[in-house]
């Protein structure tokens, strides 16, 4: 047990490391645009290409069941020195938008090979409070998503190719982190075959198709609610002329905080159980979308930006345990297929949310837009009181756990 106390930090720096590629981008998307010549439009284009590409990425790792076949810590390692690569083609004086486009969407490519594996490695080592494990790498996620909102605080101070440089080589540095020092876990029971259809076996699971719906609303919220958060602030700073905000800084802060509650409901999931931690979590931001009309009509900037930080606390508190449950109700044979191709189906989500409120944002007043955000949460909660759902495994589980 001792020997395996530091390979939990070991997966969180290494995949904190590695996302690092994802938010990279976005942090000097503006320089892109400027320095290739590109027009407004390009700005969708670059930052859909990355989610499409771990899109793809996600949906062939799955097919060829890679992070259940080979060795994952080899896969995550391969995947973050194909996607530094990728990210350093950005910089090429030669770019033009069909270039940065496809080196942008090779990077989202290999980002599936960095994210869902490491959560299938912690899966290997800790079966025992795996909640907690998974809590500490989401919340990396979550910091490496609003780290470019802190960039952006300082974008005048750091040219965007000495950016692109830093995050591809500090990805580099994760991968050979979780190569040398992360061997294969205890828990890890190789298939020795490609299996196309255990993409679609898992899902005959009942526990399992619980776990994943609830996944699946909680991503429809999730990615949209830290997408808008800029777009929130600027509405309510029009509204309410008297109030200025510095939007990065609060940007950063709305959704880095979340990783803190990534980690905290791994803990309270010990005391009160996995499903009801989540179920909880998605019920408190079910609220925050519906209420969040009433919150812009407050003349208080203060209220409004303790609302979004709850708000970014709880929609992000259930992530770690719906990976907990969907790992832990498939075989071990499956699990890395299976949670990859979970965050294929989420994040396809995400996409049709992001893009449903940025066409009505202009035809319907901008207050009352995040109430179909609810849409997400109202659903899987639905999954997830299923009569015959994943309750009594869960609750084994815990038990086995304290």
């Amino acid at each position: 047990m001792t020997k395996t106390k530091w390979i939990l930090p070991v997966i969180v720096l290494a995949q904190f490391c590695c996302i690092s590629l994802w938010f990279a981008g976005n942090a000097v998307m503006n320089d892109l645009t400027s320095n290739f010549h590109l027009n407004q439009n390009a700005l969708g284009h670059l930052t859909s290409s990355v989610q499409f590409g771990f899109i793809t990425g996600t949906l062939v790792f799955a097919l060829l069941t890679i992070a259940d076949r080979f060795p994952p810590s080899r896969v995550f390692f391969l995947s973050a020195l194909a996607g530094a690569l990728f990210n350093l083609g950005t910089i090429l004086e030669s770019n033009d938008l069909i270039s940065l486009v496809i080196f942008r969407f090779l990077t989202g490519f290999f980002l599936a090979g960095i994210y869902p594996v490491g959560m299938k490695i912690a899966a290997d080592y800790y079966q025992k409070g795996l909640g907690i494990s998974l809590g500490f790498i989401v919340g990396a996620l979550v910091v490496g998503t609003a780290f470019p909102h802190l960039l952006k605080v300082f974008s005048g101070e750091l040219p965007w190719r000495l950016v692109l440089i830093l995050t591809s080589s500090i990805s580099v540095i994760g991968g050979l982190l979780m190569l040398y020092l992360v061997p294969n876990g205890p828990y890890r029971k190789p298939t020795q075959k490609m299996d196309l259809a255990v993409i679609f076996r898992v899902f005959r699971n009942r526990n399992f198709r619980s776990a994943a719906f609830g996944y699946f609303g909680h991503m429809w919220e999730l990615y949209t609610f830290w997408a808008f958060i800029p777009v929130m602030l600027s509405t309510y700073m029009i509204s309410h002329p008297n109030v200025r905000f510095n939007i990065p800084l609060l940007s950063f802060l709305i959704i880095g905080l979340g990783g803190l509650a990534s980690v905290l409901g791994g803990y309270i999931s010990r005391t009160i159980g996995t499903k009801k931690t989540a179920s909880m979590a998605l019920l408190l931001s079910c609220a925050c979308c519906l209420i969040s009309p009433l919150i812009f009509y407050f003349s208080s900037g203060s209220i409004l930006i303790g609302f979004l930080i709850f708000w970014g606390l709880v929609v992000i508190a259930d992530s770690p345990l719906f990976s907990t449950l969907v790992a832990q109700n498939t075989s071990a044979e499956s699990k890395g297929t299976a949670l990859t191709i979970v965050n294929c189906i989420g994040f396809s989500i995400t996409i049709i949310s992001i893009q449903l409120l940025n066409i009505l944002k202009d035809t319907i007043n901008p207050t009352y837009i995040y109430m179909l955000l609810a849409i997400g949460p109202v659903l899987g909660l639905i999954a997830l009181y299923d009569k015959k759902s994943i309750s009594q495994i869960d609750e084994k589980t815990e038990r086995m756990v304290a």
